[in-house]
């Protein structure tokens, strides 16, 4: 089966990923858009697992103050190089997660870290459990997995913090 170039491109636009991995999915699904992109996310859900075991001991602190300068929120994010913390996608990434903490306001980075007997709501106080503020139907975990597979290596928030004037 030959799959035009304008639906493998229209595929890396919807899903970020590679050629290669659009083309392939596309002859799998016998050039069926949704099935394609199901596809490319199992995919990308096997490549996340494989990552999240390796070591992130470079990346950037990211500050976000809102206008008027009464919030601010600052965020640690870490991946294994400093050759993919200085990229485009990671310092947005690292960006949207202080606006993220900022708007939201997380009390944990994840579940791991609720102590035992705390009653809280998972989905509002830790922060990769969120519904994620540009894509509400999408979870922050969900965007740190997408972009973990466009850069091709692991991506950690280690800690975060947010201020509020008079708070």
């Amino acid at each position: 089966m030959k799959i035009p170039t304008d639906r493998v491109k229209e595929l890396r636009d919807q899903s970020g990923a590679g050629i290669m991995a659009c083309r392939n999915a596309l002859l799998e699904s016998e050039g069926e858009m949704e099935k394609a992109i199901q596809i490319l996310k199992q995919q990308s859900l096997l490549e996340v697992q494989k990552k999240t075991r390796r070591s992130t001991t470079q990346g950037i602190i990211e500050v976000y103050i809102h206008t008027g300068g009464r919030i601010g929120a600052i965020v640690e994010v870490n991946c294994e190089t400093d050759f993919v913390a200085r990229t485009d996608e990671f310092k947005e990434l690292a960006h949207h997660l202080a606006m993220q903490v900022a708007a939201q306001e997380p009390q944990f980075i994840s579940n791991e870290e609720v102590p035992e007997g705390v009653d809280i709501e998972p989905e509002e106080a830790c922060l990769l459990l969120q519904p994620y503020i540009k894509y509400p139907d999408k979870t922050v975990q969900d965007i740190i997995s997408e972009t973990m597979v466009k850069v091709g290596e692991n991506i950690k928030v280690s800690r975060f913090a947010r201020f509020e004037l008079g708070g």
